[in-house]
């Protein structure tokens, strides 16, 4: 039997060394509670602390800006536009809408971020979660349409009333990525960043030798993990059916949505894990691929450099990339 887990649980388990020679050495740990998960960020080297706080201002000031829910938001008021104008947009939003519209493409429209209606029908990781009637799912699918977004570099709108944006499925590898971008910049000779599940990381260690992830085991709780991977400077994203789902009438229905059918991508996938340089890729990717589909999936990223998949079956049975045992621990 699976045993899903619950929504705010990281997927990928860092693994740290432990020792230190020096102060210098010492990991400096950050934990907060942001975009409906927990986040937890550790840096080595000087000034760490007041690193990881300008990490979480912008991770708070990005999330005020791509949260389709919070008031104010440029994807918030796209979404209240919705057939009467267009939203003026941060260059932050521009950048996400410009790599999601990459996905939409890539994907062959299974990553629609057009799909927000259906998102807010189903209700999956809210106390109001259920099975839509077949009425409500048709009305909603006609409400999908990314094709007629009108996107002018630094505006935004959809034509029609109740039509919505929701970019949840990128967003935390593009505040990722920025967040990676701070700590580049500072003094900070090393870090990790994990936003429950999307995990960066940067520098090295302080011995020198490459950061260690475990790839959780979606069949077991929080820190099983099936794989141990090594990483230089990378993103490591995990994505699969047990991050947020509900039971009803014995059927478990996850939060990866076919903006198709309606209803959560049926196959046999369990989890999707992308190495990559980006998170944004990751995150993509890891959506794409399980809702591609293993031959499609696969054949995609092994199209694109620098990238590759860990895809783990319902069975126990695993698919590799042609390069990602390169990175599995001896």
């Amino acid at each position: 039997m699976k045993r899903y887990m619950p929504l705010l649980l990281a997927i990928i388990i860092i693994l740290f060394v432990a020792g230190c020679s020096s102060d210098n050495d010492t990991p400096v740990s950050k934990t907060g509670l942001h975009m409906s998960t927990v986040i937890t960020i550790t840096a080595y080297g000087d000034n760490a602390e007041e690193t990881l706080d300008q990490a979480f201002d912008e991770i708070i000031r990005l999330e005020s800006i791509l949260s389709k829910t919070l008031e104010g938001s440029d994807i918030y008021e796209i979404n209240e536009a919705a057939g009467s104008d267009v939203a003026q947009l941060t260059s932050e939003t521009v950048n996400v809408i410009t790599e999601s519209l990459r996905y939409y493409e890539l994907s062959k429209g299974y990553f629609d971020f057009s799909i927000g209606p259906l998102v807010d029908l189903w209700g999956i990781g809210t106390d109001h979660a259920m099975v839509p009637s077949d009425d409500d799912l048709s009305k909603a699918i006609s409400k999908i349409d990314l094709d007629s977004l009108i996107f002018n570099g630094d505006s935004a709108g959809l034509p029609e009333a109740g039509m919505a944006l929701d970019v949840g499925g990128i967003a935390k590898g593009y505040i990722a990525d920025m967040v990676a971008d701070i700590i580049r910049n500072s003094d900070c000779t090393g870090a990790v960043i994990n936003l429950g599940g999307n995990v960066m990381t940067i520098g090295q260690k302080p011995d020198g030798s490459k950061w260690k992830v475990g790839l959780q085991d979606p069949f077991q709780t929080t820190g099983s993990y099936m794989e141990v991977v090594e990483v230089g400077e990378m993103s490591v994203v995990t994505s699969g059916p047990y991050e947020r789902n509900f039971e009803e009438n014995d059927v478990v229905y996850h939060h990866i949505l076919n903006p198709f059918t309606g209803y959560p991508i049926e196959n046999d996938i369990a989890s999707v894990t992308i190495i990559s340089k980006k998170s944004i890729d990751g995150d993509g990717l890891s959506t794409s691929v399980f809702a591609m589909g293993k031959t499609d999936g696969l054949a995609l990223v092994e199209s694109l450099d620098n990238t590759e998949c860990y895809i783990v079956f319902e069975d126990g049975t695993i698919l590799m990339s042609t390069g990602f045992s390169a990175y599995l621990k001896d």
